[in-house]
């Protein structure tokens, strides 16, 4: 289930990867183009367009590093640690509803359907994903949120 989970997130990473780069291309070429020269000085036409294209291109730079990132994860990393890790799938139970977590350093936030189960992705970076790391089956542990604090219990994780 790690397996399709990682491909799944990869693959909707390299998509929009390509659909900015793509965005990224047309704006440079707004922000070149003659027509779109400054015609008086509050024209601001290709400044805008160099403005989103130089905001493009940093998310292009950002999507490389991330696909990266997810490329590298061991996901037998907590088998081998005997605790949880990046690459983690993780089943909690918190309000007597069993969920499915997975632990890695980027995409956190997307909702997967894994055969028919969903799958929340966590970053290693957010309350719930930092408080994971190094836990073990059984195991209980609290988050506190803006609203109240939360119980969670750690029904099993590969």
């Amino acid at each position: 289930m790690k397996e399709q989970i990682l491909a799944e997130l990869l693959k909707r990473m390299k998509e929009e990867l390509a659909q900015v780069e793509a965005a990224a291309g047309v704006q440079k070429e707004y922000a070149t183009d003659q027509e779109f020269k400054a015609e008086s000085k509050y024209d601001t036409r290709a400044l805008e367009a160099s403005y989103l294209a130089s905001a493009e291109a940093r998310r292009v730079e950002e999507l490389k590093l991330d696909i990266q990132m997810l490329e590298e994860v061991d996901l037998k990393a907590s088998e081998k640690l005997g605790e949880i890790s990046i690459g983690a799938l993780v089943e909690l139970e918190h309000q007597n509803q069993r969920r499915f977590y997975f632990l890695i350093p980027t995409a956190g936030g997307t909702l997967l359907s894994i055969n028919n189960e969903p799958v929340l992705v966590v970053s290693v970076f957010s309350p719930i994903g930092d408080a994971l790391l190094g836990l073990k089956q059984g195991e209980e542990f609290e988050v506190e949120t803006p609203k109240e604090t939360r119980h969670y219990r750690i029904l099993s994780y590969q």
